[in-house]
């Protein structure tokens, strides 16, 4: 394994391509792509770093892996807490890079269940954390609407009927749609709601980098699916999505925005995640081109009437970030934060220097992002490889904080305007 490391010795550019035009640089392969192992450290008395005139607390610790959080209607905080998945590892490659990956994970096992915050008083302590629902399936995406809390589990979306103010689930959740599950490379399922209710919108990753399971594997993956929550029919809303990791609705607009990991292994500069907004019917690539008509020469047989047709997102995130977190941003965040999207970034395991770590703020002006990313919480590696967390689902509470859930701190952590 040392002498296979060693061979990993592309450096990556120490400045990212960001933003709606990047210069993409010429693919590179090599015998592995270049990993860079996280060392996990407690936090201790250190925090993340915020803007100036922020705060940021723990309002949670001791979690069992923290994904994607949702404030609910009275202000109460629900945590989806799990890790799934259950690839076979193919070559080589594939057992070396889980190493490497374990390695900069928690070694708590998954929770498989939804806590509940509740911060009675508004004085930003969560007095009451309780469960409020378990013996889930690795849950990741959270969604309201119908009175009904909508959960994506790796397998399927159900959900659990809501009175205002319940500090625990009835009974067992309903199914609304069985979801692939089969083989979950990418298991994470990725769920926000439309804002009549009527549509769920869950983010399928793929099966594999680029199809090295046959596309066979790839039925019903690497797109986003619109369910009717009512019926559970289902149909491909967008596709050539590779893993959108998370969905939001535009306030407004009602149009659905994501944020989507890219392939791996044609260099340490390639390929950029991403946000876009996803366009009904829309193909953006995968897995025969890349940020938009650029091909990848992997992928045999290559299908150019595809390519195309394949659409180029609207805004770069740098390569290898690992984007899993996007909330839309409100005026009740302040002027600087007002209008725009938080990402979570939760960080590279295959470049050199790493990417990510972080939340960044990509601010919008008319629609659509416009300018460079702002860092907006930050300290979770440092210049030693240090890793303290590494931010995942991101939420905007309307009274006013971000709430970040952190997978490997175990942690959810509030940033609020200082008062």
């Amino acid at each position: 394994m040392a002498l296979l490391l060693g061979a990993c010795s592309n450096e990556g550019s120490k400045t990212l391509a960001r933003g709606p035009d990047p210069k993409l640089p010429a693919p590179e392969r090599g015998l592995l792509p270049d990993m860079k192992i996280a060392e996990p450290t407690p936090w201790g008395d250190q925090k993340p770093t915020v803007p100036q005139g922020f705060t940021v607390t723990a309002i949670a610790t001791d979690l069992k892996i923290p994904r994607q959080t949702l404030v609910l209607p009275n202000g109460d905080i629900l945590v989806a807490e799990g890790r799934g998945g259950n690839a076979a590892k193919l070559k080589p490659k594939d057992v070396i890079a889980g190493y490497i990956k374990a390695k900069g994970n928690t070694k708590v096992k998954g929770g498989n269940r939804l806590t509940l915050l509740r911060d009675a008083d508004g004085d930003g302590k969560y007095e009451l954390n309780t469960v409020f629902a378990e013996n889930l399936n690795a849950p990741y995406g959270l969604a309201f609407a119908n009175n009904k809390i909508y959960v994506a589990n790796q397998d399927e979306l159900v959900s659990f009927d809501y009175q205002q103010g319940q500090t625990k689930a009835g009974g067992a959740p309903t199914s609304v749609a069985k979801l692939p599950s089969e083989i979950n490379h990418h298991w994470t399922k990725a769920l926000t709601i439309s804002p009549d209710g009527r549509f769920a919108y869950v983010g399928i990753g793929s099966n594999s980098n680029i199809t090295e399971r046959g596309m066979e594997a790839e039925r019903d993956r690497a797109m986003v699916w619109q369910i009717d929550v009512n019926t559970g029919a289902y149909k491909p809303y967008a596709t050539g999505l590779r893993n959108p990791t998370a969905l939001a609705i535009q306030p407004g607009t009602g149009q659905l925005w994501a944020v989507v990991n890219e392939r791996d292994e044609i260099g340490p500069d390639l390929v950029p995640d991403y946000l876009t907004l996803v366009r009904e019917g829309g193909f953006y690539g995968w897995p025969y081109s890349y940020w938009g008509q650029n091909v990848d020469t992997r992928v045999q047989p290559p299908d150019p009437k595809k390519v195309a047709s394949a659409i180029k997102p609207d805004y770069s995130l740098g390569p290898h970030v690992a984007a899993l977190g996007l909330a839309f941003s409100q005026p009740v965040m302040g002027e600087a934060f007002a209008d725009g999207v938080f990402v979570g970034e939760h960080g590279s395991w295959n470049r050199n220097p790493p990417s990510g770590y972080k939340v960044i703020f990509v601010p919008f002006k008319n629609g659509r992002p416009a300018g460079e990313p702002v860092d907006f919480v930050t300290g979770f590696r440092d210049g030693e490889g240090k890793t303290r967390g590494r931010p995942v689902g991101v939420t905007v509470d309307p009274r006013g904080a971000l709430i970040v859930a952190d997978d490997l701190a175990n942690t959810v952590w509030r940033v609020a305007k200082a008062r």
